[in-house]
């Protein structure tokens, strides 16, 4: 059975038949190892001159929007990532400054060390990146079931709890309220939405902010790690702006609510899809797809094209087998592709995309209590190991 937390991120299957494994993950951030792989032909244009700095940022117990922030604050390096990492995960990842002329060497700190790998003339892209290695420790499982999981070429490319949430799914439902335009729901919703899930302490915190009136006398009660909530909550007791004090949050973190909602809409389409009995393995005439060079077109009988399906935003085309499920979706959410260009928030507005549907693991491996495998960029561990274990409660086992 499909746990409940996973219907609320838009996933309401299984895409494998094997019996769950059992077991749990993350009982301590080095049992969650990931690295990123860049390309080759953009490693071998890191040198020692060039006008952007590329560093290897390592880390453990901080998420990479926070160690961004923090080591800008400290040390004025603005950085960019290639993609996010988990905070409870000991992470690898490449990072480019965004500025010319200023870079150091290497800064340690006891959560993350940034290490200056060399410059480039142009700063890195998510083109450069081809995807993560993952080494997970699965404890307590019955690691004689998983010689039956030879599926791992089949699993659906959902997006991860952690595109939502994983305690508290909510990211999605401030997008959606940012994309009906609702400013002020947007706002209750990120400061006081409650979850099942959640630390009774934050649920009594997020109770306390559903009294607007009392938002000044409750704001010292909002512990340092809800930075987000903090900077929403002094806005809007100094201007009592929703708009504004959500302008304040920074700018990614804007850009992820709308994508959070169109993550949602992307995984109930797959859902409904594979239910339904759509073809996913194969693509078929008509179809957007990949090609092994990544790039975007029609698939053209070409074995190396791989299936995808649109990412809703503003340049929608219903001209794809799958909009019959996706205006159904809409409708029920009360959202259209037009909504997804913000005219109040334009820099969160999203064009929209396309997201293959299979995820693309190479060199899996079984080395007890270990998995190791590599997943191409923007596919989350925790959806193969969902269809690995099979948990009753994924925030109870670490996911």
């Amino acid at each position: 059975m499909v746990p409940n937390l996973d219907k609320l991120i838009g996933i309401s299957i299984y895409c494998t038949k094997t019996e769950g494994i059992g077991g749990r993950i993350k009982s301590s951030p080095e049992q969650f190892f990931v690295s990123e792989i860049l390309r080759e032909k953009s490693l071998d244009k890191i040198s020692s001159s060039g006008s952007y700095a590329v560093y290897k940022l390592k880390k453990q117990g901080i998420d990479t929007n926070h160690a961004l922030s923090d080591i800008f604050t400290k040390y004025g390096l603005r950085l960019k990532a290639l993609g996010l990492k988990d905070a409870n995960a000991t992470t690898e990842q490449y990072v480019c400054d965004m500025t010319t002329g200023r870079s150091t060497n290497t800064l340690v700190t006891n959560r993350y060390t940034l290490e200056k790998i060399g410059l480039l003339q142009k700063p890195l892209t998510k083109k450069d990146m081809i995807g993560n290695h993952f080494k997970i420790k699965i404890e307590d499982a019955d690691f004689t079931k998983i010689t039956q999981f030879n599926e791992q070429d089949k699993i659906l490319n959902f997006f991860g709890y952690q595109r939502f949430g994983s305690r508290r799914p909510v990211s999605h439902l401030i997008g959606k309220a940012i994309l009906q335009k609702n400013f002020d729901h947007a706002v209750e919703t990120l400061l006081s939405y409650t979850s099942e899930y959640d630390l009774p302490h934050n649920n009594k915190v997020r109770e306390m902010l559903k009294d607007k009136t009392n938002y000044s006398k409750n704001f010292n009660e909002v512990p340092p790690q809800m930075d987000i909530e903090r900077i929403v909550l002094d806005e809007m007791i100094n201007h009592g702006d929703a708009l504004r004090a959500l302008r304040a949050i920074p700018i990614q973190l804007r850009r992820f609510f709308v994508e959070a909602f169109q993550s949602f809409v992307f995984n109930q389409t797959v859902s409904m899809a594979y239910e339904f009995g759509e073809n996913l393995l194969q693509p078929q005439l008509g179809d957007v797809c990949f090609d092994k060079d990544d790039n975007l077109g029609r698939y053209k009988n070409d074995p190396h094209q791989r299936l995808t399906i649109p990412l809703v935003g503003y340049s929608y085309s219903k001209k794809n087998r799958f909009d019959n499920f996706i205006s159904q979706i809409l409708l029920e959410q009360q959202i259209t592709p037009k909504d997804f260009f913000v005219k109040e928030m334009q820099e969160a507005s999203d064009e929209g995309g396309f997201r293959q549907v299979i995820m693309q693991c190479n060199d899996f491996a079984i080395k007890e209590p270990y998995v190791d495998f590599t997943l191409s960029r923007g596919s989350y561990a925790t959806i193969l190991l969902r269809e690995i274990m099979k948990p009753s409660d994924p925030v109870a086992v670490g996911f």
